[in-house]
């Protein structure tokens, strides 16, 4: 008997594995990875089936095991390339949603104990939630949402104009909690023809929500067909985009000045095109001697005579370069120590050889690029200097450039993946949106095109242009609905001139922001209190029930 038990537990063990690493492969599968390049967008529609599944399978206290599980090998999946920046880079991230996902699993049956007959509902706003949650704070990481797995379906993703980017994922997510709920309760071992009949019985038991979620796919997708997408007739400008396929950072002072007679050499070409660029644009920390620094205070020959050598270079010009470079100053209030330098990652506008605006990035990278808890942390902080972890100062304005004839800001690289940052720009008055990046680090195609799926989504919340100018791609130009143009080959020296129409149009979303996300959030705190008492109502009066 005993023996008995223990193989039924084997056997449960071995399917609730399975269906966290089929979940982990469709999630993966969902966003460009090693053998899909832009990703399978239909495997999202139900990649959490398995997940649902599993957490009515479940008890309360192993869906904290399993959602461990989940998020660990998922993100290990999905976010693979993160070790080749550095292996504490994967293992911090994969941990962190091995408890993201643990805490979730947990809430998620909590709906199911609470609200037995329409868990699925509570669920997927939950979910929702969850994912807008994650995107907020010091860890805030948009990799991974849902909504971002559609990028290259053009007429769904309009509604992020309204919407943001949640309005897609809460249409994608939810035919896996209803699937789910039909399928959960059934054994595996009755095939196709007892799934059938679960899903028969289940719509008609649920049929009105899935009638409203229909009604509101199809609704997208009209919208999404019916929203004007010609923009010809609109003002143009011309960007030449400069993609010198390099990690900037590697090496020394031959290597940046190899780095730099390529970027030179690449904005001559662009320069000499027809039609002539209105504007220069080079990538993320494209040229790394601290051109501030060392004009200002030239303690380093070697730097200030390549730094000279850009100046004089840009000084020639006629018409405006943007780059990326470390803005470093003495701030005695800030920095006490390090001889009162600090360091911002920032854009700079130059003008005749003279910086004339520049952006410091406002939304740092977790760990890699900032981490304010040393006092609290000293271990993690000491391990992340070990590391050779290069700390920025956080930036305090969310600048809008004046170029030749427009205005535009410029998210740095990982700030492109926030709708907020982007919508904040545009409400300060940018008509362009021009993102500098540096994701050459990740040797790796499915990072740079995950990246990029994420930015398209930047255009259509703000019916704007945008640019991206990246160290080794994807660079390229997007339309305000969302399309991706002129793209340049991955991992290869190459200029692009994209011609952007100048949009100026107010969506819902630049106005109201992630308000619908909020929502979710704010419904989901409300269902899981008011399912606890509920729940504990209902046991306290089932108690007094069965007393003499």
């Amino acid at each position: 008997m005993i023996k008995g038990r223990n193989r039924d537990g084997i056997k449960i063990f071995f399917i609730h594995f399975g269906l966290v690493l089929f979940a982990s492969l469709l999630f993966a599968g969902s966003f460009p990875n090693l053998l899909v390049e832009r990703g399978l967008p239909i495997l999202a529609w139900f990649a959490y089936v398995p997940v649902f599944i599993l957490i009515q399978r479940t008890s309360l206290g192993a869906s904290v095991f399993w959602g461990a599980l989940y998020g660990y090998t998922a993100y290990g999946l999905f976010n693979y390339w993160l070790s080749t920046f550095h292996p504490l880079a994967g293992l911090i991230v994969d941990l962190i949603y091995l408890a993201y996902l643990a805490v979730l699993f947990f809430l998620l049956k909590l709906a199911d104990i609470f609200f037995p007959k329409k868990a699925y509902l509570v669920q997927w706003v939950i979910w929702i939630a969850y994912e807008y949650l994650r995107t907020r704070g010091f860890l805030g990481y948009s990799y991974g949402i849902t909504g971002y797995s559609q990028w290259c379906v053009i007429p769904l993703i309009q509604i992020a104009g309204l919407f943001g980017v949640w309005g897609v994922s809460a249409l994608v997510v939810f035919p896996s909690t209803w699937l789910a709920a039909a399928l959960g309760g059934r054994n595996f071992a009755e095939g196709l023809k007892g799934a059938g009949a679960a899903l028969k019985e289940f719509f008609h038991r649920e049929k009105i929500s899935a009638l409203c979620w229909a009604a509101a796919l199809c609704a997208a997708f009209v919208y999404g067909f019916v929203l004007p997408k010609d923009f010809s007739g609109y003002p143009e400008v011309k960007l030449a985009l400069i993609q010198h396929n390099t990690d900037p950072w590697r090496g020394g002072i031959d290597e940046y000045r190899k780095n730099y007679e390529v970027l030179r050499r690449l904005s001559d070409e662009a320069l000499r095109s027809e039609p002539k660029p209105d504007m220069v644009v080079w990538s993320e920390t494209a040229f790394v001697p601290r051109i501030y620094w060392h004009e200002t205070y030239r303690d380093d020959p070697v730097s200030w005579i390549l730094v000279k050598e850009l100046l004089d270079y840009l000084a020639l010009q006629d018409v405006p370069f943007v780059l990326g470079n470390d803005d470093a100053r003495k701030e005695p209030p800030k920095n006490p120590e390090e001889n009162y330098r600090v360091d911002y990652n920032a854009v700079m506008l130059f003008e005749k050889g003279k910086i004339t605006q520049l952006y410091r990035k406002l939304h740092l990278v977790p760990f890699t690029e900032h981490f304010p808890y040393g006092k609290q942390f000293p271990w993690i902080y000491r391990a992340l200097e070990n590391a050779d972890t290069h700390f920025w100062e956080k930036g305090s304005e969310a600048t809008v450039f004046r170029g030749p004839g427009f205005t535009f800001s410029s998210p740095i690289c990982f700030e492109d993946t926030f709708g907020y940052l982007s919508r904040e720009f545009v409400r300060n008055g940018a008509e362009l949106i021009v993102n500098l990046s540096n994701d050459a680090w990740s040797h790796s195609l499915p990072a740079q095109n995950q990246h990029l799926s994420m930015a398209v989504f930047r255009a259509v919340e703000n019916r704007r242009s945008l640019a991206r100018s990246t160290a080794s791609g994807q660079t390229c130009g997007v339309d305000p609905a969302g399309r991706v143009f002129a793209l340049a080959p991955p991992f290869e020296e190459a200029w692009i001139t994209v011609e952007l129409p100048l949009v100026k149009e107010d969506t819902l979303y630049t106005r109201y922001g992630d308000f619908l996300a909020a929502g979710f959030t704010a419904a989901a705190v409300i269902l899981l209190i008011f399912g606890f008492v509920s729940y504990i109502l209902k046991k306290i009066s089932l108690s007094e029930g069965r007393s003499p």
